[in-house]
């Protein structure tokens, strides 16, 4: 197998619109000092009116949340979007590949723009379309095509979407991964599973019942993704070795510092997180899972959450009745994520308000019929 070269796109310093790396965010920016942003702000809000819907993700700054219209995980935000046909301009805080998915479900005459084009996602990073296509040939070659469904986690490109769809797989989020796999295990035999390698091994393992020697895990960087033909003909789950850099940090250490640290504390963590994580943790679920938990606790509750910082600081600000602390002693935003600040949505809001369009996302027509197809699939899953 061919190796795919992954360059270094440094931010600031380059453009590549159509992939997660940095890219460059032009025009004069705010100054995070500036004592009238806040109020910039408004006022371009409301000169924007319902021309414009502000979709917010759970990770984002509170400055941020702040003006969001809606706020939510990155497939609700996109349905959200889909469901506001009206709107000219979906401004999307969030990250590049959650406002590629808001594009391919809007109508042609809407305009997805995204505040900073440097937001993107390591995770999504992981799985370039050239290196899938490259892992797919391995399969062919070994027979093991035909019977391989290839199922991609939200968080990832258009293109490994479109890829997904062009190939009968579907999409899948932290939410309905398990019914993804159902689906999918029913039209084949074998599941390859992208980008996220933990959510496809803690799904298969702690839902489906399958054994972690069912899983291989196949990486893009060793020749024949590092795994044996007849390792892969074994394998339940083809395992992309792609991971999360924030809820990748998290380990059994983590877990068992906290419960020390805070005695009758439950651990609530994503899946996300590694499967040694997940196994010592208390609840295991999505985004949204976690909010709702925290949401139906009682008074007095415990919890250490390992998801991203940003959303764990608010719903502790939420709930002062409850003890809620970050899982690790060593705190971790998402860095891309946080690239969208209030200086970013300030100077798009602006910008839009005066009739100038910046910082589009424009998927291409061919990707995204590909990718709606997949979407569409995950959409029809049974509930």
């Amino acid at each position: 197998m061919r190796s795919t070269p992954v360059p270094l796109t440094l931010l600031g310093s380059a453009a590549d619109p159509a992939t997660e790396k940095g890219v460059e965010c032009p025009g004069d920016l705010p100054a995070p000092s500036d004592p009238d942003l806040v109020e910039r702000a408004r006022a371009a809000r409301a000169a924007l009116g319902s021309r414009a819907f502000v979709l917010g993700h759970h990770y984002q700054r509170d400055e941020v949340i702040a003006f969001a219209d809606v706020t939510g995980d990155s497939f609700r935000l996109a349905q959200q979007a889909a469901a506001r046909p009206d709107a000219e301009f979906i401004i999307f805080c969030g990250v590049h590949f959650m406002a590629e998915s808001a594009d391919i479900l809007t109508t042609p005459q809407q305009q997805v723009v995204l505040p900073d084009l440097a937001a993107g996602c390591s995770m999504a990073d992981m799985a370039a379309i050239g290196q899938v296509e490259e892992a797919w040939e391995v399969l062919t070659d070994a027979g093991l095509a035909e019977s391989t469904i290839p199922v991609t986690y939200m968080n990832s490109s258009a293109a490994i979407k479109a890829f997904t769809g062009r190939h009968g797989g579907t999409v899948c989020t932290s939410s309905n991964a398990r019914r993804a796999l159902d689906w999918a295990f029913a039209h084949g035999e074998r599941v390859l599973f992208l980008p996220d390698q933990h959510l496809g091994r803690n799904t298969a393992v702690r839902e489906l019942g399958l054994s972690l020697d069912d899983c291989a895990v196949f990486d893009p960087r060793l020749p024949g993704g590092g795994v044996s033909a007849s390792a892969l003909a074994a394998a339940r789950m083809v395992l992309w070795r792609g991971h999360c850099s924030v809820h990748g940090r998290f380990t059994q250490k983590s877990v068992s510092e906290v419960r020390e640290r805070l005695p009758g504390v439950q651990v609530l963590v994503h899946p996300e997180c590694t499967h040694e994580v997940v196994t010592a943790a208390d609840l295991v679920g999505s985004t949204e899972f976690i909010i709702r938990t925290v949401n139906a606790a009682p008074a007095g509750s415990v919890w250490a959450i390992g998801t991203e910082l940003n959303l764990v600081k608010r719903l502790a600000q939420e709930h002062p009745e409850q003890t809620i602390v970050f899982l690790d002693r060593a705190v971790c935003f998402c860095s891309t994520m946080n690239r969208i600040d209030l200086p970013h949505l300030v100077w798009a809001m602006e910008n839009l308000a005066a009739g100038t369009l910046v910082n589009r996302i424009e998927v291409d027509g061919e990707v995204a019929r590909w990718a709606r197809i997949a979407l569409d699939r995950m959409l029809e899953l049974p509930g």
